[in-house]
Order: C-alpha cells, then structure tokens, then sequence
C-alpha cells in the first residue's frame, strides 16, 4: 500500500549537498501537511532537527529509509505555487541552496529559531542511567548535568559544561543506550500582536439597568458600561484611558456577564496617517504619449519590458501612478521598486495621497514587526500596490500587472549576499509567471537595459523635456588642478564658493554630493612614508575626525589616532578628503551657517533618513552634504546649487563599469537641482576636465555616452553581448585557497574545451580587496553565454570542491553577473 510523502528541501543542507529529501507524513499529520509550508524534521546521522520547506507531497511506495516528519511548523502555507517555482528558479539562477531562497522571500519575522535539546526518558533515575554508563567519563558526566538540570539540557548549555570537550559522543552513548532523547524545539522570532476587545454581550438598555443603581458606589463600571454602549465595542486598554477604570474592573464586568472579551489582531503599520488625499493627477503631452503606450502594453495581458527613459525631472513619478491606477482598474496589483530607502518615505507620502490604504511598504529599515505585518497584509490581499527596495520584489502579491524598477540602473538592486539575486531579473520572472510588464525607469539606463531598448527585446518609451519646462542646469566643470595651482587646497573650488555665496544671500538650498565618508581617506608618516592598515583586511584605515579613530570601512575595526607615527616617530599627514572633513571645511568657511551631512556614520535609528530629510525641507536648512544617499531620487524646490566634489572618485578604478557608474551619479545629483520654479546651478569637481565621460555628465548627454560606450563594451566582450560568471573562493590560509582556486580552474577549462564551448576563464587572482576580516580571497572570472547546461557544470563543480576534505575551511561561492568589483 503506498504511503504519503512529502519531498522537502532542509535548511541544514548546505550547498554541496543540497537536493529535495523524502519525509514520511505520518498518518495524524496526513492533510494538515501541503506544498509550501514548512515543517520540522531531523536531519543527518545525528539526527538533529532542522526546519524544511515542502515542495511536493505524493503517495510512494512504501520504504523503510525514510524519516518521518516531526511537525508542522506554520498552519498554512507561506508559499504558493508560484513560490515554490520562484525559489527553485533562484536556486538555478543564483547557485544558492533552496532554503537560501526561500529565507530571502520571507520576511525575518516569520523565520524559526530551533534548538536542540537532549532530554532524559521518562521513568528512568540518576541512579539507572549511571549504572548504564559506567567507565565512560563524557557519559557519565553528561548524565550528572542532565539531573542537575531538571533532566533535560539545550546544545548550548552542554557544550559550555563541557568546554573544550567535544559533547557528541557522550550525547550518542546516551542516546544509544536509550538514557536519553534529542528534542528539538522551535519559535519564531516575532509572533503577531493582538490586543484584548472588550464587546457588548446584552443589548445597552439591560446593560445600563444592570449598572445605573450602583451609578454612585461603583462609577467606573458605570462609566466602562455607558462608554461600551455607545460605541459596542473597543479596545480594553482604550476603555480604561478614557474611564480611568483598571483591567480589575473590566473583569468584573465579565463577570456580570455585561461584556465578554476578544483576542483582536493588531497591525503594526509604519503607515502616514496625515497625508491629504491629492488631486486629479493632470499629465503634461509628453508624459500622456508615454502613459497610453505604456498602458496599452498592460493591458494586453501578456508578459513584456518597457524602459521609460527619461531626463531628471520630466516626471516619471507622475506616469508610473497614473499607470498603477490603470492597473488597479483592471483588478490588477502592483510593484514599485526603489533603490534606496531614503527614496522610501519621499515616494510613500506621494503615492499615499493617491492610493491611501491600498499601500503596503517593505523595506529594511522597518521593525521586524511591521515588516512581518506589511507582508500579511499583502499575503491577505489587503494591499494592490507594494512600495521598497530591493527585498520587496519578493513580496507575496497575486495577479501582478506591473512592476516597476525605478533607477533601475543603480547597484542596490544586486544583493551582494547569499543568495545573490538582480531585483530586475527576480522581476522579470515574476513578470512572466503574471503575465505583468516589468517597466524600468531612469534618466541614465544601464548600457545593457538601453541595448536591449534600441534592439527591440524591450519597448522603449521618452520623455526628454522637464514636466515644468524648466531648464537642466547649468554646469560649470572646476578644475582642481588649476586650483592647487592657485593655492587653494580644500575641497571647496573658487568656483563652488562663489555659487554657494550667492546661494546663501537668496536663501536657497545647496546638495553637496562625495561619495566617500569619514575625514580622509588614509593617514601617511611624512618621513618614511608608512601609512596605517587594517590588521584583518588588506586595506587602509580611513581617519574619522568625529572620534579621533581610524576605522576599517570592510570588518569595522578602530584604533585611536597615533599622535606621530609609530615606526619612525614622524609627522603624520592626512590625505584624500571625506564628508566628514568637508563639513569641517565648510564650517570654518561659512561659521555661522547650518550644515546637514547624511552618511551612515550620522544615519541611526534614532535620527533616520527620514528626519534628516524633514530638516532640510521644513527648516530650508542652506547645505546638505552626503555621500550616494543624495545622489538621487531626492525633490526639493528651494535647492539651486548642487556640487559634485570629486568627479573622478570612481572613474579610474579597475572595473568595465567605471565610466557608466561616473557618469550616472554626477547626472543623477546634478538633476537634483532647479526642480521648481528657480534655475539650477551645478559645479563639478574634477582633476581630469577633459575626460568625455565628465563632459557628458555635465551636459546631461546619455546618448552620446552610450554611443559611446557600446562599441567598448561590444570589443571587449563584456555585457550585454556576453554574461559574465565569477567564481569565488576564502579563507584563512592563503595557499589552500589558491590551490582549491587551481583546481577548480583545471577542471572547468577541461570541461569547456570538451564542450567545445566559447568562453574567457582569467584567473585565479587576488580580488581587489585581497583579504577581508583575516579571510584570503581569490577569483575566477568566466565570460560567455550563459544557459541553464553552463550553470549546471559550474554548480557540480563547485559542489565537488566544497566536499573535498582537502578544502575545509574554504568557502566557495559563484555569483552571476556581479556589479561589485571588490
């Protein structure tokens, strides 16, 4: 007789050996257990438990290998279908395992925390149980703990018993001789919030009979009572506030049988309550053009891409909420995605006014809580349109007619952990599975989002004029040579001083944009030249002027500024510039006005974004400075004057990106300027005036840049006309990882030649930053067509090397196109 089985991917899999496994339901468990849920199972030879999401459940022939199924560890499903196919396409994609997709589609609230428990059988005593493990001193020790412990002790509080002692073949002795069981317990990091509800149980004129004749001896009865009449309902604790009655009294009202009490679900909305409901959204010519294009796409229930390429301010907010209403006429739902979360709270009050409850937001910066809830609320149906960052484009919404990836080109939209996903491409697919459009927008595309437009694999739609017909603004280029020259060896260009002047007597706002945070980027001896770097990492120290430290941006360490250098004894110079430094600079050049700087060493919890930005909207505070958070996104009428102040920061580095991530940002920051009814103004910073990657920043010039560009990126092989695969391997010794990194490299170029296959292997080689955090790391960088058979060998061969003995303690990992160079 068949049996019914679940197959499930575990948790405890790591990537070498990570497939679906067969559990046995048992026969209680049998309807309760369904696709997408996750249940508890024990794992391994040592049976330790671990959570597992099922993919599948079928009737099997019986077999007596199989494990059964612990428990159930969610009453319903958190993933459908189209889930389960999503994180399984991941696994593919990306090289992570499935429960690593998995975890990425899950809010944090919804995780599980298991521990292990070793628990002794019941009816069994000290004396007994040592008796059975006489002359084994791990056993009999462990036995002593158990008893000490009320029978039963958690991995935890064993290992530290034992200390250096392994616990494992004690805890099996125990187990074998059946002393004692391994249990394992589960809990979830947050559970949902309910309150008590206090409801009417008699109709009011019985109710207020009941009370009135002890109106005098017992007024908050009373009071609790004719409240509760008017309103039929309400929470205890907002019944007590408005009484100044106690939960004592409440009670004995329960009692009377006047009202009963409720458990009620509560939300925990991170929500505006006080955004007014706007307008008519009226669309300028050139926006209604793009508009009905675009939503004629929509509505052809049919998957496809769109790029709305338009220039910094020419409204594309405007055209994406007039779309998302469309959308939402046709019973659809929606997704927008930002690249930051300081765009987040912008872009929810704007979409607030016109969609009012209807808004779900998700992002990083919530509570675990709020976060948890958002997605209920989602999952329920509750909220048609999703607002946030990258993890958001998980978020459980059905029947999806669109997407849309704001600044699509930006580099947060790759997660740089495991599992290593494009917003874009994890769209994309969502897209297909709905039958959606994925719509990106942005002022600057990526080169291979733009190739893909001109060549038709996506539509592509315009808008090149402003939505108010202003002006882009004028862009002065400094040449900071030719200010050394002068004398003038700060941060701030004659040129940028006068503007900043000028906009100080009209009282206008200015944005300062660096790219690099701290005082300096290093310190330097003077005399022999030494300069301080990181104990773990193979990178220099930055100089943080607010503490007196140097700190690594990569592990985070910090050591107190020396006051003269320690090999030698010399003076101690400090070179390169950071916001931090500048905003010193700037407050002895203009003492007495207000500056706001926004990095993440002045970003908390405490004082977020979202403050900082409400300051300098509502106080018109006169200078902003920040690193890439104000780089984009950001719309404030009163700022005028933006200034980039080193253009070059991350044009020469060694990667084939370099010139496009230049120019993006100086033409995002610069569009931050002039966006109401004022000309803008914009000063760019720069050692290199005659690069053409600076001279088409300056004019707002993409398509020159592109045209530009693409026969570079043709040359070279690089994307869009190639996919790029690197492979990664860390670890404490450096020798080991250059040999696993050797062999890894002979096996795939074997198999690619046999394949007959085109492709470009270089490597190994240090990565730019070769050790991180006493880690050694080295890399392998494969450039071709990609397909499912590529990534394939690429998966088994990477599997093989994390099981070969020979590689322990090295960690290997492959990310597919990657954005991040270090």
């Amino acid at each position: 007789m068949d049996v019914l089985v679940a197959r499930v991917a575990v948790s405890k899999a790591v990537y070498a050996i990570d497939k679906p496994y067969d559990y046995l339901i048992p026969p209680a468990l049998e309807g309760v257990i369904v696709a997408g849920m996750r249940v508890l199972v024990s794992f391994g030879a040592g049976n330790r438990g671990s959570d597992a999401i099922v993919l599948s459940v079928a009737k099997v022939p019986p077999s007596p290998k199989l494990k059964s199924i612990i428990a159930p560890l969610d009453d319903a499903p958190v993933l459908d279908a189209d889930g389960i196919q999503l994180a399984l396409w991941m696994r593919e994609r990306y090289f992570c395992t499935l429960c690593d997709a998995v975890k990425a589609m899950l809010p944090t609230g919804l995780y599980f925390a298991l521990r292990d428990n070793v628990v002794v059988v019941e009816g069994l005593d000290r004396e007994d149980a040592l008796s059975l493990v006489q002359g084994d001193t791990g056993a009999t020790q462990l036995v002593e703990m158990l008893f000490n412990w009320d029978r039963r002790g958690d991995m935890e509080q064993i290992r530290a018993g034992f200390g250096v002692k392994d616990p494992n073949p004690a805890i099996k002795t125990l187990i074998e001789k059946n002393i004692a069981l391994l249990e394992t317990t589960s809990q979830r990091s947050i559970g949902d919030k309910s309150e008590k509800q206090a409801v009417l149980a008699i109709p009011t004129e019985e109710a207020m009979a009941k009370v009135t004749p002890k109106r005098k001896s017992a007024p908050l009865r009373y009071a609790v009572t004719e409240l509760l009449c008017a309103i039929g309902a309400g929470s205890t604790k907002e019944l007590c506030y408005f009484t100044g009655a106690s939960t004592q009294t409440i009670k004995s009202l329960e009692k009377s049988g006047i009202l009963t009490l409720e458990k009620h679900e509560v939300l925990r909305s991170p929500h505006l309550d006080d955004i007014a409901p706007a307008p008519p959204l009226v669309l300028n010519p050139e926006q209604e053009k793009a508009f009905h294009g675009l939503d004629a796409l929509c509505s052809k229930g049919v998957a496809d891409a769109a790029l709305l390429y338009g220039i910094t301010g020419s409204g594309k907010t405007s055209v994406y909420i007039r779309l998302i209403q469309s959308v939402l006429e046709r019973g659809q739902t929606a997704m927008v995605l930002v690249p930051e979360i300081v765009l987040t709270p912008q872009l929810l009050r704007i979409f607030t006014s016109y969609f009012g409850s209807s808004i779900a937001i998700l992002h990083s910066s919530l509570r675990v809580g709020e976060r948890y809830d958002e997605w209920k609320r989602i999952k329920r149906g509750e909220a048609q349109v999703v607002i946030g960052t990258r993890s958001a484009v998980f978020a459980p919404l059905t029947n999806i007619g669109l997407i849309v990836l704001d600044e699509e080109q930006e580099y947060s939209y790759k997660s740089e952990n495991n599992p290593r996903y494009h917003a874009r491409e994890v769209a994309k697919y969502r897209c297909v599975q709905n039958k959606g459009v994925l719509l990106l927008g942005s002022a600057t595309p990526s080169v291979e989002t733009m190739h893909y437009a001109k060549s038709g694999r996506y539509q592509l739609f315009r808008l090149e004029n402003r939505f108010n017909l202003q002006a882009l603004p004028q862009v002065h280029i400094a040449d900071m040579k030719a200010e050394l020259r002068m004398g003038n060896g700060t941060s701030i260009s004659s040129p940028l001083r006068r503007e900043m002047e000028e906009n100080l007597k009209k009282g206008e706002q200015t944005i300062l944009f660096l790219n690099r945070r701290g005082a300096n980027r290093m310190v330097s001896c003077g005399e022999c030249g030494e300069v301080p770097e990181c104990d773990r990492c193979s990178v220099k120290l930055t100089y943080h002027s607010a503490n007196g430290r140097l700190m690594c941006h990569y592990c985070g360490h910090s050591q107190p500024l020396p006051r003269a250098c320690p090999s030698c004894g010399g003076g101690l110079n400090f070179i390169g510039v950071g916001t931090q430094r500048v905003q010193e600079e700037l407050e002895e050049i203009f003492p007495d006005v207000e500056i706001l700087r926004m990095d993440t060493d002045t970003i908390t919890a405490a004082n977020s974004h979202e403050k900082v930005l409400d300051k300098f909207r509502k106080n018109k505070v006169p200078i902003l400075i920040g690193t890439q958070m104000v780089a984009k996104g950001l719309d404030f009428e009163n700022v005028t004057l933006v200034g980039v102040l080193d253009a070059d920061l991350a044009l020469y580095i060694d990667d084939f990106r370099a010139g496009e991530r230049t120019f993006s940002l100086i033409t995002q920051v610069v569009g931050r300027a002039g966006r109401g009814d004022k000309l803008g103004r914009a000063v760019i910073q720069t050692y290199t005036p005659e690069n053409e990657v600076i001279q088409f920043a300056a004019r707002q010039d993409y398509d020159h840049f592109f045209e530009q560009e693409i026969p570079m990126r043709s040359l070279r092989k690089c994307p869009p006309f190639s996919d790029v695969l690197v492979i990664q391997a860390s670890g404490p010794n450096e020798n080991g990882v250059f040999q696993a990194m050797m062999m890894l490299q002979r096996a795939l170029d074997a198999q690619l030649k046999s394949a007959g296959r085109e492709y470009q292997l270089l490597g190994p080689a240090p990565c730019a930053v070769a050790k991180i955090n006493g880690r050694y790391r080295y890399r392998m960088t494969l450039t071709g067509k990609q397909g499912r058979a590529l990534r394939l060998l690429v998966s088994q061969l990477v599997q093989c090397a994390q099981q070969d003995k020979n590689n322990r303690g090295i960690s290997i990992f492959v990310d597919a196109d990657p954005l991040n160079g270090t």
